[in-house]
């Protein structure tokens, strides 16, 4: 007999598949107001009950977390292709359109901080300038900056360790100018794994901070 919690997981993957069908149907701009009404956040659900339990399910959920108004539909283009040529691909660092609206720009630790610091690196500076340059030039735009660790060592250290990080980020934003009301970040530790902990691949690609970009109503 399927549990509450099955029979639940099996209609928001079923439902999110038919809005998946639905906004295939949509212009780009009714797609993006879909996604800013919530359409995100089911699909999100959808995918991570027919993915289950793994890294990408955790990956597609994790998210933005709690913010202050409801994340709406943006059109990225602009924003996504500047910061790409700032010099993020060379480094890296993935620009990414997620279901929720929001724009990731995941950073991985090799180019951002060396082992056990929360002092940013000297090449990823271009990349938060241009991301900077956008929340300046767009002052609907947010930034949330979330620190994660891989599962080495304790909470008690990874948990400060990837909140000291996230708050490099924004605190950076915050000196190009940037107000720092439109700015919050947050440490997750080793929570929301992407990658395998057992394996030295792994936990190099759980130590990052994912930067999001986002509107609110």
């Amino acid at each position: 007999m399927r549990t509450a919690t099955e029979r639940a997981a099996r209609v928001a993957a079923v439902g999110s598949l038919a809005l998946l069908t639905a906004c295939a149907n949509m212009s780009p701009q009714g797609q993006n107001t879909a996604v800013g009404a919530g359409a995100g956040a089911a699909i999100g659900a959808g995918l991570g009950a027919l993915i289950g339990d793994s890294g990408q399910a955790a990956l597609i959920g994790a998210g933005i977390g709690t913010v202050v108004g409801s994340v709406v539909g943006y059109n990225w283009k602009t924003v996504k292709q500047d910061v790409e040529k700032s010099g993020a691909s060379n480094l890296g660092i993935a620009v990414i359109e997620m279901p929720d609206g929001t724009l990731k720009v995941n950073i991985p630790s090799n180019v951002s901080f060396d082992t056990g610091k929360a002092v940013l690196k000297p090449a990823l500076l271009p990349v938060l300038d241009s991301v900077a340059r956008a929340l300046s030039q767009h002052p609907e735009l947010r930034a949330k900056a979330i620190g994660y660790t891989d599962s080495t060592g304790t909470d008690a250290i990874n948990v400060p360790l990837s909140q000291r990080r996230a708050g490099a980020v924004t605190q950076y934003l915050a000196g190009q100018g940037v107000a720092a009301g439109r700015l919050t970040a947050e440490g997750r530790g080793a929570a929301n794994p992407v990658g395998d902990n057992s394996t030295a691949e792994g936990r190099a690609l759980n130590r990052r901070v994912e930067l999001f970009l986002y509107a609110v109503k």
